[in-house]
């Protein structure tokens, strides 16, 4: 087993392209609106007999949350497929050393302008845009 690495982790949130005129204000350019988490630390590789155990719990914390079904198991699987699995999965624990947050949501707007976009926002092109929209509609506190 190889030393700890240092290791970063980019994360992204909701994110949507946003049109000069949602403003409903002139001189304005288009932009993209996002949040994006980094986490650094260090990541250790864990030993590959820890693996069975790791996906283990990680499948049932998830699966526990899944209605309406009965949750999957490792046991539903044949022996040789899953033995096969388990050497593509490298089994790593990180060790979080900072959590470096940002997110441009137009708060350097006007309130009514930003609420004039982030009115438009579900109607336009990226990810999770009801979830960025409220977002614009009440940023975070810095």
């Amino acid at each position: 087993m190889s030393a700890p690495r240092p290791a970063r982790i980019a994360v992204t949130g909701p994110d949507a392209y946003i049109s000069p005129d949602w403003y409903g204000v002139t001189d304005q350019v288009p932009t993209w609106n996002y949040v994006a988490v980094q986490i650094t630390g260090c990541l250790e590789l864990l030993p590959h007999g820890k693996m069975r155990e790791v996906l283990d719990d990680q499948s049932a914390f998830y699966e526990a949350r899944l209605a309406g079904k009965a949750p999957w198991t490792t046991d539903k699987m044949t022996p040789e497929v899953l033995d096969r699995m388990m050497r593509m999965i490298v089994p790593c624990r990180m060790v979080v050393e900072d959590i470096a947050a940002t997110w441009k949501l137009g708060q350097n707007k006007d309130d009514a302008v930003r609420q004039s976009a982030a009115a438009q926002v579900p109607s336009g092109m990226g990810s999770e845009l009801e979830a960025l929209a409220a977002l614009m509609a009440e940023p975070p506190a810095l």
